[in-house]
């Protein structure tokens, strides 16, 4: 019998206990757990891998804790700028997006771009023309709006630094203080398609429209029925220079390595060569999930018909 699975992560990065409060690590476990339940309630009752991606990334997209969707942080301009991609591993149709504003679930948009658009990727203006075109729901900037991203911004405006995600006061902890703002989700159906999707608002202060690996075919978001599918979360710079989701696929099809073994190989391998700090998170065709990360911690959660069923923050959980 075909096992359904589905695994998610909410980002990667430093992310250390000490650093976060119970009733935050609670509602972070929470918001995991209820990506997860979205998107298996899909896969349980035969619904198809994009759809149950598709899912999981909307709640993680509306809860304000990640950096997607509603919980955006803000560019130098003081706006939110997001993209997304979405690929469906059964006839590698893919879908996605970049720079698009107002836009209330980015992996709702990927998902049309794939469906009904004749292209994969759209940016800027003429995603936001397509989307209203396509009846997806657009928002006000308010809605986008949170204290804790305008003071982490308000922090870095006036200067050239960005930051990867949360951050604590000081510039110069910036780069120790490390948190890669992404969601993802990667699928396996009772069909035994698969498909992954990514989401993300990319850097707190980014400038000239900075796009990173989330919307990139093959960089952070790729899926094959043959082999896996792939969502990462990190400092994008390097996944997009080593085609980080795409080489997992490659080293399975063409030395033979398992999900894990892959992953593994990318992961804590080839990416600390580049300075490539992050995670990603797979499945394949057999519903095998594996979820890999070279930093302190990656928010993630995994659901599997064979009774596989987890959340986690820090290194040291599952």
């Amino acid at each position: 019998m075909q096992k359904i699975s589905l695994a998610i992560h909410g980002g990667a990065g430093t992310i250390l206990k000490e650093d976060m409060t119970p009733e935050l690590e609670k509602a972070y476990l929470k918001g995991l757990e209820d990506a997860l339940s979205a998107g298996y309630a899909v896969l349980e009752e035969g619904g198809s891998s994009a759809n149950a991606v598709k899912a999981a990334i909307v709640i993680l997209e509306d809860n304000m804790l990640f950096n997607a969707g509603r919980g955006s942080v803000f560019t130098k301009k003081g706006v939110q700028e997001m993209d997304a991609a979405i690929m469906d591993g059964k006839d590698l149709s893919a879908g996605a997006v970049a720079g698009v504003r107002n836009v209330r679930n980015p992996i709702e948009l990927a998902m049309e771009v794939m469906r009904n658009s004749n292209h994969v990727f759209l940016s800027g203006k003429g995603a936001n023309d397509f989307a209203i075109k396509q009846g997806i729901k657009l928002e006000p900037d308010e809605f986008f709006f949170s204290q804790f991203r305008y003071d982490q911004w308000k922090q870095l405006r006036d200067s050239d630094n960005y930051s990867l995600d949360h951050t604590h006061q000081h510039l110069e902890e910036l780069m120790k203080d490390k948190k890669f703002g992404t969601v993802g989700a990667v699928a396996c159906d009772c069909n035994g398609n698969i498909a992954a999707a990514t989401s993300t608002g990319g850097m707190t202060n980014k400038k000239y429209g900075r796009i990173g690996d989330s919307p990139i075919i093959g960089a952070g978001t790729y899926a094959n029925d043959k082999t896996c599918a792939i969502s990462c979360t990190g400092h994008g710079e390097p996944f997009i220079r080593s085609v980080a989701a795409y080489d997992v696929s490659c080293l399975m099809e063409y030395k033979g390595m398992n999900l894990s073994e892959a992953m593994n190989e990318v992961v804590n391998i080839k990416l600390p060569k580049l300075d490539g700090e992050g995670g990603m998170i797979g499945v394949d065709a057999e519903g095998n999930v594996a979820l890999v990360f070279n930093s302190a911690g990656m928010y993630r959660g995994a659901r599997s018909s064979d009774g596989t069923n987890f959340v986690g923050i820090y290194k040291d959980n599952v």
